[in-house]
């Protein structure tokens, strides 16, 4: 009996909530940061977690990869960190007297950059590379990534002490940069019940593997989004670079340079991951408000008069919402 499109579509939006109940047995809440490593995941894009330390960035990435059956490496960035460590290096055997090429950390399918903000710029350079083009150079001969390939990163926005900023091109190529905020009381007593369990194993099951994501994402390929809504994503967009036009006069004063054309795409590509993993095969505006916050924040250059007011690019993003009508 053939599967027909809708029934194919159910399957695999319940195996995504399989994926949500395992990650669930370790990590207490963050549902909203897990959320958006599945939408990264299931668009091919990188996503940068930002947040204080303990909040489990780690551990829910971790977990994922575990509940995924992919090549998985964690690479802790240190300021001492070479580029070699990153994608690998020329080896001289003795016996043979050639040079033989051993690959690094990067040759796998999720990669976890921990507080990736403390390696200097040759490592975010190398990183870039692999990011942007899915390949690495060593020596003289370029080596392709293998498929799917996610750099899931971590950064902490509290010691800044021994840090260095990431390239504005760099953070570009980031589809999201997720903002994580702590639990609520109810969901820190259940943490604190959990982790003091000294038997607690942690143990998940897999769920998905390689073929599985490469369906999930023709899935999301399918998924319609209409020309209204199309118009909408790229109202969105100009009215950053704009804003004047578009009515926001106080804020035109803040905003030094607008968001990218990667960001017209991405919130596309996030409206149709998120209409999928609400179980619809059609995107609402509501799918693109969503997202927005996580796609824009960090493509939104603000001035010194931003920053000596206290404004931040989230509320920019937040009045471009408010005052960018649909169908204008």
């Amino acid at each position: 009996m053939e599967i027909t499109e809708l029934d194919r579509l159910k399957l695999y939006q319940l195996k995504v909530q399989q994926v949500i109940e395992e990650v669930g047995k370790v990590v207490v809440g963050q549902e909203r940061m897990l959320n958006r490593l599945l939408i990264g995941l299931f668009t091919n894009g990188h996503i940068l977690l930002e947040g204080v330390p303990g909040l489990a960035k780690t551990l829910i990435i971790n977990t994922l990869a575990r509940v995924l059956h992919m090549d998985f490496h964690r690479i802790q960035f240190t300021p001492d960190l070479l580029p070699a460590d990153l994608v690998g290096t020329m080896i001289y055997n003795q016996k043979t007297g050639e040079f033989e090429v051993k690959k690094g950390p990067i040759f796998a399918n999720l990669i976890l950059a921990d507080e990736v903000n403390r390696s200097p710029a040759k490592v975010q350079s190398a990183l870039l590379e692999a990011m942007q083009e899915r390949q690495v150079t060593i020596g003289d001969t370029t080596y392709p990534l293998d498929k799917p390939f996610l750099v899931l990163a971590t950064q902490n926005p509290v010691e800044q002490e021994g840090t260095y900023p990431l390239p504005e091109a760099q953070v570009d190529r980031f589809m999201m940069k997720v903002y994580v905020d702590y639990l609520d009381k109810a969901q820190e007593l259940e943490v604190m019940r959990r982790m003091s369990n000294v038997n607690f194993n942690g143990e998940v099951r897999t769920v998905l593997d390689k073929s599985d994501i490469f369906a999930i994402r023709d899935e999301i390929n399918r998924v319609t989004i209409s020309e209204t809504l199309e118009k909408y994503i790229i109202e969105l967009v100009f009215a950053t670079r704009r804003p004047l036009e578009y009515g926001l006069k106080e804020e035109a004063a803040y905003i030094q340079f607008g968001v990218s054309p990667r960001a017209s795409i991405n919130l596309n590509r996030a409206a149709k991951a998120t209409a999928f993993l609400n179980g619809r095969d059609y995107v609402l505006p509501e799918d693109i408000k969503e997202v927005a916050h996580d796609v824009m924040n960090h493509r939104l250059l603000l001035n010194y008069e931003a920053e000596a007011d206290g404004i931040s690019s989230s509320q920019i993003v937040e009045m471009i919402l408010k005052k960018v009508a649909i169908g204008r």
